[in-house]
This record gives C-alpha cells, structure tokens and sequence, in this order.
C-alpha cells in the first residue's frame, strides 16, 4: 500500500476545528482509493509561541522537511501583535516558506455555480470565472535586504527593499508559464514598471522567456490597472503572474470573488521537497471555538495536496466532488448563508462532507 507522510499545523483560532474535519476526510478517502496517509501533528504560529515560545520550532521545520507534504490551517492572534515581529505568528510562516525553499504560490479562484450568487459582484460579471495567481513566494519586499529603523534628519525612518534577481524571476515565471500552458494559454504578468526599476527587470524577463512558450498569449498589466480590472472584467484573466507583495493583495482580492475567502485554497511549492498547503483565510479568532468555521477551504487545500503533492489525482476529485454535492444540495456555514438554505456549523458540515464522500 502507498504510504504518504503528511504533516499537519492545526494553528490557531479555527485551525483545530477546520483540521479536525479535514483530517477525518482523508482519512475516509485514503482508505477508499487504497493509500495510508501518516499524520504527524505539530505546534505552530501562536500555539507553538504558547507551548514552546517560537512560532516556528526546529522540531517542527524538521518534521516538515521529511515529510511528503504538509498541511496548513490557520495562524494569528492580535494577542500576539505586541510581541517583537521576529517572534510573531506571521514570521514564522515566513520562516516556514524559506525553510521548504517555497517560491511559487498557486490560488485558484473558480466561481462554483451554487455560490455564484454568494459574490458582492453581479453574477453577469463573476460567471464562469476560472483563474490561477501565480504569487512568487520568497524574493521581493518581504524578504529584501537592508530593511529596518533608523534615526536620520532627527526623525524615525522605516524602510524596505524590493529586489528581485533573474534568477528569481525566471523560476517563478517557468511555473506561470507551464500553468498557462496546460489552461487556457493566457498569461498576464502583474507589475509596476512605469514606476519600479525591479518591475522593469521582471517585465524584462517573462518577455524573454515567452519565446520558449510560443502558444502563450502573454500580456503586462500595471498593478493598480489589475487591481481594478478584477472586479471589473474577471473572466479576461487565466493565469496571472505576480511579484510578492502584488500577489498578496491581488490574490486576497481575487479570492473575494468567489463571495467568501471561506472557500478558497492554496498550494505554496518550491523546486524540489514537500509543498506547503493551506485555505487562504485567516485564524479568524472572533469565532474560534464557537462551531462557527467554514471548513471547505482547509478541504479543498487538502485536494490540492493529494492532486499536486502526493499525486493522488482521484482522491483529490473526490474531495471537490464532495464539496460541490454538500453546496448544490443547499448546505451553508455562515459566511455563505443565502435564502432557502441550511446552516450547519463547522463540525455538521463535516458530517455533511463525510456522507457526500
């Protein structure tokens, strides 16, 4: 039998009660499709500042480099906001993406038919929306050098650097190019060229690089122009392809397309190793403990894992299928609640989940 070593990062806030569920499906669609999924449980962001008073222990990065893939839930807690950044739930994410060498982020955004009407955008604009954010992970202003606070002029000074080399743009732009390639071969590039010289250099590169991908249509778009498009004609965009910070706005945006980033995944992999998988909401603590959590998205990250992680393709289409029966039979956690419609909490749409299964 297939065994796959997985671990998982329950978190904070709803990150125990989405876990649970998740964890209880695969568990169900392992034995289905005949593999063995082996879970290794460990402390992360604040849970792990609780237990041990790091965000991201050396037991735990080691765990998840000896894994076959690794599952995410949620992190932070505005208890923890005081603390110094490099001590911070949020840091240690960062942390955990450097230590896998995590450089491309994958955020589909698919309009399900039984949730088109879920959206603050007419359905006229959303219908048939099917794209990819293609986010580079590592480089950027996040993770640029010299960065900091200092004293100049008698005042404070923040700073941070954007920087990106070839290298790193050329990677990140390989995995756009070969996810367009198996799409709808489109790919819009996302910068700030008229304004950034880093952005002139990764427009620079990904028309290098479009000669080696001649069926891909490949356009630029500035970031502001992205911005609003989204919202204004979402269906011209197949994949897109972002820089760190762009991406981390831009994909935020385009998952609120769906009506509730409750129910959208993602998939952070690097070049070689486990890739990290997680919903791309938050810890959401105003609910957590309260049965009130949208477990699909941690569900659907799951899917992600076993399609692309692990390479278990048909019990990744199980999950989804049952995802979409549990929703087109009328069943609602909070955040998608419409009329006519059932609400469940967490724990009831799991149930639900487990019997479409």
């Amino acid at each position: 039998m297939r065994q796959h070593r997985v671990v998982l990062l329950p978190g904070d806030g709803i990150g125990p009660e989405i876990t649970a569920v998740t964890k209880r499906l695969l568990e169900v669609v392992a034995e289905r499709h005949d593999f063995q999924l082996i879970f290794d449980e460990q402390d992360f962001g604040g849970a792990a500042i609780d237990a041990s008073g790091s965000p991201l222990p050396t037991s735990t990065l080691e765990a998840c480099r000896h894994s076959d893939a690794v599952l995410l839930a949620a992190i932070g807690n505005p208890r923890f906001d005081a603390l110094p950044r490099d001590q911070r739930p949020e840091t240690g994410l960062l942390g955990l993406r450097a230590g896998l060498k995590l450089f491309a982020n994958l955020r589909p955004v698919t309009i399900l038919p039984a949730l088109i009407n879920a959206s603050s955008l007419k359905s006229e604009v959303i219908e048939g929306v099917d794209l990819m954010v293609v986010r580079e992970l590592t480089g950027g202003i996040y993770f640029g050098q010299p960065k900091g606070r200092i004293e100049a002029d008698g005042e404070e000074r923040g700073f941070n650097t954007m920087t990106y080399s070839t290298t790193e743009i050329d990677r990140i732009a390989r995995v756009a190019f070969e996810l367009a390639g198996n799409r709808s071969k489109k790919l819009c590039s996302i910068d700030k060229a008229n304004v950034l010289d880093v952005s002139q250099l990764w427009r620079d590169r990904v028309d290098a690089m479009a000669s080696s991908y001649a069926d891909v249509e490949v356009s630029h778009m500035y970031v502001d122009n992205a911005a609003m498009q989204l919202v204004r004609n979402p269906r011209q965009f197949d994949v897109l392809l972002t820089g760190n910070l762009f991406g981390d706005i831009l994909s935020d945006e385009a998952a609120m397309l769906t009506g509730s980033i409750g129910m959208l995944p993602s998939a952070s992999l690097g070049s070689e190793g486990p890739g990290l998988f997680e919903p791309v909401h938050g810890s959401a603590p105003d609910i957590a403990g309260q049965d009130l959590a949208n477990p699909m998205a941690m569900v659907l990250s799951a899917a992600m894992m076993l399609r692309i992680g692990l390479k278990e393709t048909d019990a990744a289409t199980a999950l989804e299928q049952s995802v979409d029966r549990v929703l087109q039979a009328g069943f609602r956690t909070g955040d998608l609640m419409s009329e006519g419609c059932e609400r469940l909490g967490c724990s009831a749409m799991g149930e639900q989940l487990l019997q479409a299964l």
